[in-house]
């Protein structure tokens, strides 16, 4: 069955509702009703694309199991590992067993970065708020990513980049921006695409945030209309999904997940840790990781970020 017939059958069944409740609705079906449309979305991105694809490897599990299944189709396919400098040595050491993974590493470090740049915190939005605040002086500008309003240039109305609990911010001492993940992260693949003319397909999942939820609703699967195109076949798998899949498959994974980790981005990030709890991503980090913990909190100056953060480390 193609992808698109398969698709059309589910929104059949949902034709009066919105597009919120096709993805609720297609995030509800069962694993096997999963596995047979990011099959589907492999294949069709794999015919497009005359096999020049490769997967994007984190070494997480999302982008783990998306390997296993493109593999199953298509043993050839290569995984794409950004080395950032910023993974759990459990994640390096995982991706390190399996073959056919081409390691690219960024042009800059995270020390450069924040230095250049500055740190990323809470949330790639504010961090860029932030940024745009403190490098501009245009009022207008300050005020529409302070308080919102009627963007002049759009017409349309603007939420505030900057919530007003972490204005406080744009008078620190501390820069902070988005870049990170663009320098660390996203350029290094990028370079790949371009030197090797192969398109990437992405462990994404659509209930990990509101973006790649937004991004899905406007453009499916796999998204041919952008600058750089991608696939993301997992989108509507939940992490109760991709679990049951390895456990289903019996498929190897990195080890820090035995360790109390949900999530294996990157050790040294800010991005969403009001969400954390206690213990959050450092407090953990010092249990398990002590001497990377003591080089993130000293040498990065990371402590003294979550001090004014408020925030504890300890």
């Amino acid at each position: 069955m193609s992808l698109l017939k398969l698709f059309d059958d589910l929104d059949a069944t949902v034709a009066e509702d919105t597009e919120y409740s096709k993805l609720s609705y297609k995030q509800s079906l069962p694993l096997d009703k999963k596995i047979e449309m990011a099959t589907a979305t492999i294949e069709e991105w794999y015919e497009a694309w005359s096999g020049r694809v490769f997967v994007s490897f984190s070494g997480g599990k999302d982008s783990t199991v998306l390997l296993h299944l493109a593999r199953k189709l298509h043993p050839e396919v290569e995984a794409v590992f950004g080395d950032t400098g910023l993974e759990f040595p459990e994640i390096r050491d995982f991706v390190k067993t399996i073959e056919n993974v081409r390691w690219m590493r960024p042009k800059m470090q995270y020390h450069e970065v924040i230095k250049k740049y500055g740190y990323p915190v809470l949330s790639k939005p504010i961090s860029m708020g932030i940024d745009r605040i403190r490098g501009t002086n245009s009022q207008y500008i300050k005020n529409l990513r302070l308080y919102g309003g009627k963007c002049l240039s759009s017409g349309k109305m603007q939420i505030a980049s900057v919530p007003k609990r972490w204005h406080y911010l744009t008078e620190s001492n501390f820069k902070f921006s988005d870049q990170c993940c663009n320098h660390l992260k996203k350029y290094p693949i990028q370079r790949f695409e371009k030197s090797y003319k192969k398109h990437p397909m992405t462990g994404e999942c659509a209930e990990d945030s509101r973006a790649r939820k937004l991004i899905y609703l406007k453009h499916g699967c796999n998204i041919f209309d952008t600058k750089h195109p991608k696939s993301t076949p997992l989108i509507t798998w939940l992490s109760k999904d991709v679990w049951e899949y390895l456990r289903l498959y019996n498929v190897p994974y990195a080890s820090i997940y035995d360790k109390g980790y949900s999530r294996t981005g990157c050790m040294f990030c800010l991005f969403g840790i009001e969400y954390d709890g206690v213990p959050n991503r450092f407090q953990r980090m010092k249990e398990t990781h002590p001497r990377i913990y003591k080089y993130c909190i000293e040498t990065l100056k990371i402590g003294e970020v979550m001090d004014l953060l408020k925030f504890p480390w300890k």
